[in-house]
């Protein structure tokens, strides 16, 4: 998922984000609230994890303009703001979920595991993996800001691979989704659009790749970022 992580305490910012990529998550980091509210406004995040204490605005200012603005990126509010009715106000205006500092480091991942879930059933029209968008309605591809078409097949197999994103992939499996049981392609018409599907994935400049295994087929996975 690409994650907003918003936290003007740096070396607490940091932590989170080592964590988190350690998890395949692709994390950017805010310390202060409005370069949070204007990066969550303009960039399609998947989860916003978000302190309450911040300077010039408030976690709970940040959200509340989120959602006037018709934005309903998840919110995880992560502050020591921890009374009852601290937490009841953080959900009441748009918040999805709670969690007190100091935190557990794998109570913080099963909590990002939910919220991740949950958005990706709210958004039916659309599959996600890393900072890949792929709109089911349209075949349009995004990635960040940029957007490219796919062709019929090229939708068929990169679909097939974001459904399937843990597992390899042979190449009969592809053939069977993206052609038929029945079809006459061959392996060579998978070779074909695995490269026109890379080079997309390339010309978007997405950390996403497509794996080949040697006599075994193929799977996704993601460039070293630094």
């Amino acid at each position: 998922m690409k994650i907003l992580v918003v936290e003007d305490e740096i070396h607490i910012a940091e932590a989170i984000k080592e964590l988190l990529t350690k998890e395949k998550h692709h994390v950017h980091l805010e310390h202060s609230g409005y370069d949070a509210y204007y990066e969550a406004s303009n960039g399609a995040y998947d989860l916003i994890i978000l302190d309450v204490m911040l300077p010039e605005l408030s976690g709970f200012d940040i959200t509340t303009k989120l959602r006037n603005k018709k934005i309903f990126t998840p919110i995880l509010f992560l502050t020591a703001k921890d009374t009852i009715d601290d937490k009841v106000y953080g959900l009441n205006i748009g918040g999805d979920d709670y969690l007190s500092k100091p935190f557990n480091a794998a109570e913080l991942i099963a909590r990002v595991k939910v919220l991740g879930r949950r958005h990706q059933e709210v958004i039916a029209d659309e599959l996600i993996y890393e900072d890949l968008r792929l709109n089911l309605s349209t075949f349009v591809l995004t990635c960040n800001d940029n957007s490219i078409p796919l062709s019929q097949k090229e939708f068929d197999i990169l679909s097939y691979f974001l459904k399937n994103s843990t597992f390899v992939l042979s190449k009969d499996d592809i053939l069977s989704k993206a052609w038929g049981y029945y079809s006459d392609a061959i392996d060579n018409h998978v070779e074909v659009y695995i490269s026109f599907i890379r080079k997309k994935l390339a010309h978007l400049n997405s950390i996403v790749i497509i794996e080949t295994l040697r006599g075994i087929g193929y799977r996704l996975g993601t460039k070293n970022v630094e």
